[in-house]
């Protein structure tokens, strides 16, 4: 027995799109039946407005064609198999992505094949890590795939539904065979260079804010306006990370070190506002360019939480393979967190990017912290 939850993705707003895509072409050959193209003959000449008007009757064909593609990839039926932890978080995912759960079901791993055709699958994900009958499962499977239905392994599927990695079921095996994790020299080399071009117009750009926020800074608490702290860097090697100031001074004198937070008390009135435009995180040009961080990359974590970290959830050394970053595809998809459960989130993104490391995939770090930046949501 497995269980299956179908679901079918709606198809209303992709009917409305081939509604729009049909009313130009409509028009245009309406027009040209009842002889409405010679018009625009004195204008273009008889053989440049037939021209025209084929170009424009192409186009709409083309627009149309292009819509009926979006209905099919939007019409598309999914079928979850399984109850782990990873089924149900597909689950909830897909149905918050608006997708129209018909039910769960249990059913013998023979059935499948037929269940897959009354429901209208095109896609079944596997989210079961194990099966009572594997085999009987695979055979079932093999039947659906060659009926033309696309089978795709559960962490696979949540990886580009998600835009992280699903961590707690990944095995050593996984990490071997898996792709990715492997950015070339000419990328690396490439990352360099625009990260100190980068760095240094940073610098530039905001080389007037520097002294009027450390004025600001020096008014509005006593201590230094930079801030320095030990952080871990690439290979777990140590370096200074600088700041400027946003918390109190001695804030973690009775505490201890803690995770800072969204809303946290320690910070002062002025470095509240440095955190919600990320303006605390200037200094770090200089970090950029002693080599000692990129823009883009895992944050970088400090040493008594990184010990702490690697004993508590595995394979969180991985993300010190890569040096740490200004912002990071955890920073810009992922709110706030002070706790283990929060770590295991964001490293489940750090090594998302740390698998399809690309320039692309830097580009679009930036974009996000551009936006998040402007709109004053720091994360």
């Amino acid at each position: 027995m497995i269980t299956a939850s179908p679901y079918k993705a709606v198809r209303r707003k992709s009917m409305m799109f081939v509604a729009e895509a049909s009313v130009p072409a409509i028009a245009i050959f309406t027009g040209w039946g009842l002889g409405l193209s010679p018009n625009v003959a004195p204008v273009y000449g008889a053989t440049g407005s037939t021209v025209l008007m084929w170009t424009l009757v192409v186009l709409c064909l083309c627009s149309m064609t292009l819509a009926l593609m979006r209905l099919r990839k939007r019409d598309e039926g999914l079928l979850i198999l399984g109850t782990d932890d990873l089924a149900r978080d597909l689950c909830r995912r897909l149905s918050a992505a608006g997708m129209v759960a018909q039910g769960e079901v249990k059913i013998d791993c023979e059935h499948l094949n037929a269940l897959s055709i009354e429901k209208g699958t095109t896609r079944i994900v596997v989210a079961e890590s194990d099966p009572l009958d594997r085999h009987q499962l695979a055979t079932s499977l093999i039947e659906c795939k060659l009926r033309g239905v696309a089978v795709e392994e559960g962490r696979s599927f949540h990886e580009k539904l998600t835009g992280k990695l699903w961590v707690k079921t990944l095995s050593p095996d996984w990490w071997m065979y898996s792709n990715g994790f492997q950015p070339s020299k000419v990328y690396l080399w490439r990352k360099r260079f625009l990260d100190i071009a980068c760095a240094s117009l940073m610098i530039l750009i905001t080389a007037p804010l520097l002294l009027l926020i450390g004025i600001g800074i020096k008014l509005d608490s006593a201590g230094p306006a930079i801030f320095r702290q030990e952080r871990i860097g690439l290979h777990g090697s140590k370096f200074t990370l600088y700041k400027f100031r946003s918390m109190n001074l001695d804030a973690e004198s009775k505490s201890g070190p803690a995770w800072a937070a969204e809303m946290d008390d320690r910070v002062t009135r002025f470095g509240r506002l440095l955190r919600r435009f990320r303006l605390d995180e200037i200094p770090q040009a200089f970090n950029v360019l002693r080599g000692d961080m990129s823009f883009a990359g895992p944050r970088p974590e400090r040493p008594y939480f990184v010990d702490m970290l690697i004993e508590h959830i595995p394979y969180y050394g991985l993300r010190h393979y890569i040096k740490p970053g200004i912002t990071g595809w955890a920073q810009v998809t992922h709110p706030y967190g002070a706790s283990v459960e929060d770590a295991i989130e964001k490293l489940q993104y750090d090594l998302y990017y740390i698998k399809h490391m690309s320039l692309r995939q830097d580009a679009l770090v930036l974009l996000k912290t551009v936006k998040v930046v402007l709109f004053g949501r720091g994360r």
